[in-house]
């Protein structure tokens, strides 16, 4: 069953309203980590193999930068593995939230079970796709001798591919440490104020986001249902609808009410496809109109968001600088 983000108590801040919505997200979600090991496919040539490509062109090898890739990464056993990284990483990012700490972003906590649950069944599925290509190892490896030539070092292979590629989740804590309250009071409330201004940044993040890939679903579906190519209405996928549909869902469950006029225009965009087919999309003239002129509002209200929103300077750290 889904739950939705209760109002947690309000401690005085100067500015309270990003603190609301910063202490509802810190004290319903779970930082969460994601890593991959995976296996490079590409080595850096040696200082006389660079300075020999060198010659050929009349420069320096120290002024060259010269690589050469091991295995054929076209392979569709080599696709496969690569596919399941991008299911891996799409499905994190599309249950969690952004957070300003490089690698970590935040998923509900009453989430975490399932989530981990998923990631495991994802992470058996990458090690049977490992299997394959390693099965095909020794002919992705006969393959790279011959087109390689004088390049080819057999020492630049592993005898097996099994455990080159994985990947692997944590929880980290982002919290200041408890015993810091003990060692020195004062730097523990630094980093108390350190991490409220991270949740508030986080807050921000979120919203970006979402008016973000709210903007571009409604574009793209605006963009497919207008005009014609050749006289006839332009042909679009059924994902250009299934696509909003699932971002209703996942703005539904992760959304922490942090920005109304955001609510009210999602609440719109899914009242204006409601019910609507894709295949009816096709065959009435009528209904393409009524859909695209209501879409058209939600656009220019989207560009309004996009254009009044706070611009942030991000520097190394994951942090941010201030607002400019």
């Amino acid at each position: 069953m889904t739950t939705t983000l209760e109002e947690p108590p309000v401690r005085p801040h100067a500015d309270s309203t990003p603190t609301v919505h910063g202490d509802r997200l810190r004290r319903f979600a779970a930082a969460m980590r994601l890593s991959f090991t995976w296996f490079g496919v590409r080595k850096t040539l040696t200082p006389q193999q660079k300075e020999q490509a060198a010659e050929s062109f009349g420069a320096e090898g120290n002024y060259l930068s010269a690589g050469k890739k091991l295995i054929d990464t076209k392979h569709p056993a080599f696709k496969a593995v690569t596919s399941m990284r991008s299911r891996i990483v799409s499905y994190w990012r599309g249950v969690s939230l952004p957070f300003p700490e490089p690698g970590v972003r935040l998923i509900r906590q009453d989430d975490v079970s399932v989530v981990d649950h998923r990631l495991s069944e994802m992470k058996a599925d990458l090690l049977d796709t490992v299997i394959e290509l390693d099965r095909e190892f020794a002919d992705l490896k006969l393959a790279a001798r011959q087109r390689l030539g004088q390049l080819f070092n057999d020492a630049d292979y592993p005898s097996s591919l099994r455990g080159l590629f994985d990947v692997a989740w944590d929880f980290p804590s982002i919290e200041p440490p408890a015993y810091l309250q003990q060692l020195s009071p004062q730097l523990y409330d630094q980093e108390c104020e350190r991490i409220t201004l991270r949740f508030n940044e986080a807050v921000q993040l979120a919203e970006q986001a979402f008016t973000d890939e709210l903007g571009k679903l409604v574009s793209h579906l605006s963009e497919r249902i207008t005009g014609a190519e050749d006289g006839k209405p332009k042909v679009f996928r059924d994902t250009a609808i299934t696509n909003l549909t699932e971002f209703f869902e996942r703005f539904k469950h992760l959304n922490i009410r942090s920005n109304e006029q955001l609510d009210q225009l999602v609440n719109q965009a899914q009242g204006i496809v409601r019910g609507v087919q894709p295949q009816a999309l096709r065959t009435s003239e009528g209904l393409r109109q009524r859909v695209s002129k209501q879409l058209a509002g939600v656009q220019s209200a989207l560009e309004g968001l996009l254009v009044d929103r706070p611009r942030r300077r991000i520097i190394r750290g994951g942090g941010t600088e201030g607002e400019t």
